[in-house]
């Protein structure tokens, strides 16, 4: 009976984490199919204007999936973390994450720059409520991320995993320098901002895969 229990346990833990896998993946996927679409330009759009228009829903449930998903990992990454350093904040900063990517989902930015096809040629000439929200969600995705590395890396530091600890290091220093960079330029917006997206994203995804087969090595012990 115990051994039933802990490998239904561990499917489900497991599944929970592959959400977390597929975060980058589904996500920048997705994304990527659309760079086709007629007037978008990565140079001067962020990814997320792919919210608006008549093929917008596609873009905008990504985000929305992608931030369930996120939630959802959170979950498992709670269950394997829990009792260390890090084990109390990391997951909930990725479950903020998570809901930071579900609100920019339902919150679309204001068109401008030309996009979607008929929008005016310059931005926004101010912000809308709902683009408020979007920006706000932004934020929270992307600094929590930010935030959750720098924890996560003591916990690594403390396990003596020091490739880890400084990927995670790397990893938020580089997203958080090419975000900063991305809203003070005008030009190449939207090229920072997903390098920043695919870098912290990618580290979710890798974070994942390595929590999941600790996953198993904790149901195992029980």
């Amino acid at each position: 009976m115990k051994e039933f229990q802990s490998q239904t346990r561990n499917v489900w833990g497991r599944k929970l984490l592959a959400g977390g896998v597929a975060v980058a993946p589904l996500f920048y996927g997705i994304s990527l199919a659309q760079f086709t679409r007629e007037g978008f330009d990565i140079r001067r759009h962020a990814i997320s204007t792919l919210t608006l228009g008549d093929w917008g829903w596609i873009q905008s449930l990504n985000f929305i999936v992608t931030g369930l998903l996120a939630i959802l990992a959170a979950i498992g990454f709670r269950t394997v973390l829990r009792g260390g350093k890090g084990g109390a904040w990391g997951p909930w900063l990725i479950g903020l994450f998570g809901l930071g990517m579900l609100l920019a989902g339902l919150f679309r930015p204001d068109p401008g720059l030309s996009f979607p096809p008929g929008a005016p040629d310059g931005p926004p000439a101010s912000m809308s409520g709902h683009a408020a929200i979007h920006m706000a969600a932004f934020c929270l995705a992307f600094f929590s991320l930010v935030a959750a590395s720098l924890v996560l890396a003591r916990r690594f530091a403390a396990q003596g995993e020091r490739g880890w600890s400084r990927y995670c290091i790397g990893s938020g220093l580089a997203a958080m320098v090419l975000i900063l960079a991305g809203m003070g330029m005008g030009t190449w917006v939207g090229v920072l901002m997903g390098i920043a997206g695919l870098i912290a994203f990618g580290w979710v995804s890798l974070l994942a895969g390595r929590l999941s087969r600790d996953y198993s090595s904790i149901i195992r012990n029980l």
